[in-house]
């Protein structure tokens, strides 16, 4: 047995051992294990992978062009020559070691960028993880509101313009289905094919937020869909739980938890002010009052919910004939994608990717083709029926039937007559009238007779 004096020696020595370790760890660093780089239309994403956290000071310099990246006490696994740099500013990434244990790695730049730096924890997919943004201000301040898309050279027939977004992107995976499947491959896809539907009809125009593998901030994706003048903001995910029971598809609107927090950082930021209310035209808030430009965002901002929760039904609607859905309202949260307050905006889950019969449907494309059409369908229902002015449509609607004039629509899984009476325009009391109902129950398969508004 130890005795108390050789145990104690015994400690000790182990206690040298383990501050020698921990010394050797320190002299060590970190090391940089491997760097990716994602190029996007008004930024460019480094993305170097370290063997923990680290110390790090990042800075610009003109004449020549250069970003500068200190890293305290670290290391250079990484081989920068095999880095792909086409389509960014970077020319050239070079390295050397700096007051002993630190590294400088420089950026030669084919022009000036403003840099922005943080760390990401580890994920499903990576480590460690000091992120590098070069965001090309000239090249965002070039940039101009696009004007609407016009289907005939004549006032009053414009496209509906329709911003379909792509979820994640670039060093943002989204949820890693069981088999490895990404989310932001799954849902670039589906929106590319939604784009495409959507684009193929006349009186239709669609844009994507993004087109290839990177990632746009949640904020500057709604900035998109205003800078487009869209009548309409769709964004494309797929779900994930924690365990793989959960399934089907979902379609969100913004909550009015959301709402109000929205309108107070819209009140609150003088340079909203100018920003246009209504899409593709509408009041501004520029020179109003506190009151009035509260009353006008918060009239906005209702109206903005209403028409998402009509097109977020109509699209469920079109959804439950192709897939399972998880719930058979339109759930509303508060998502900072869809919180524009002039933009009815809703996010689609396709379905949940951690399932591992739905991260199959998703990863074939036959399946996604069905979703999509579904969307399709949906966004196309609620236009025929509320066509934004000013459109193709609207003057389509106009022009084929006269005042008092009557359709008829067939009831599909999960519509409501409350959400009927939004979508058209008139009260509830005035459908059940028209309709000779004594309450507002609907059947599936039940054909109502809709007055025009």
């Amino acid at each position: 047995m130890m005795n108390i004096r050789t145990f104690s020696r015994w400690f000790l020595a182990a206690g040298m051992v383990w501050s020698l370790m921990v010394s050797l760890a320190a002299m060590a660093g970190v090391s940089v294990e491997s760097a990716r780089i994602w190029p996007a239309p008004d930024h460019t994403r480094l993305v170097l992978d370290m063997g923990g956290k680290i110390d790090h000071k990042v800075f610009a310099l003109s004449g020549p062009s250069r970003l500068v990246i200190d890293l305290k006490n670290a290391s250079l696994k990484a081989d920068f020559e095999k880095l792909d740099l086409s389509g960014s500013p970077v020319r050239r990434i070079r390295s050397a070691p700096r007051n002993g244990n630190d590294l400088r790695v420089v950026l030669d730049l084919e022009s000036d960028i403003k840099p922005r730096s943080f760390q990401l924890e580890p994920n499903q997919q990576y480590g460690h993880r000091l992120v590098v943004d070069l965001i090309d201000e000239g090249g965002l301040k070039a940039r101009k509101p696009s004007e609407p898309t016009v289907s005939q050279n004549t006032n009053g027939k414009r496209d509906i313009i329709v911003v379909v977004d792509a979820g994640h992107g670039g060093e943002d995976p989204g949820a890693i289905g069981p088999r490895g499947t990404r989310e932001k491959d799954v849902v670039l896809k589906m929106a590319k094919t939604l784009a495409d539907l959507i684009e193929a009809k006349p009186g239709y125009t669609a844009r994507l937020t993004r087109n290839g593998d990177y990632y746009i901030d949640l904020r500057s994706r709604t900035l998109l869909a205003r800078k487009h003048n869209a009548d309409l903001f769709v964004s494309v995910h797929a779900d994930a739980f924690r365990t793989p029971q959960p399934r089907g598809a979902s379609v969100f609107a913004l909550s009015q938890r959301g709402a109000t927090s929205e309108t107070a950082r819209w009140l609150a930021k003088s340079e909203n002010r100018s920003d246009l209310i209504g899409g593709a035209g509408g009041v501004s808030l520029d020179g109003r009052d506190e009151m009035l430009a509260g009353v006008l965002l918060d009239l906005s901002m209702t109206a903005s919910i209403n028409s998402s929760l009509g097109v977020g039904s109509s699209i469920l609607g079109r959804l439950g004939s192709v897939a399972k859905l998880h719930k058979k309202g339109v759930e509303q949260a508060a998502f900072a994608v869809l919180k524009s307050p002039d933009i009815p905006s809703i996010l689609v889950e396709a379905g949940f990717i951690s399932n591992p019969k739905e991260e199959q449907n998703l990863s074939s494309s036959w399946y996604r083709e069905r979703i999509s059409r579904a969307v399709f369908e949906g966004i196309e229902d609620y236009f025929q029926k509320t066509p934004p002015p000013g459109t193709l449509l609207a003057w389509q609607k106009q022009n084929s039937r006269g005042d008092g004039s009557v359709s008829q629509y067939r009831i599909r899984r999960g519509d409501t007559l409350s959400g009927l009476a939004r979508e058209n325009q008139i009260s509830v009391s005035e459908l059940m009238q028209y309709n000779g109902l004594n309450d507002d129950r609907v059947m599936v398969g039940q054909t109502i007779r809709i007055p025009s508004s």
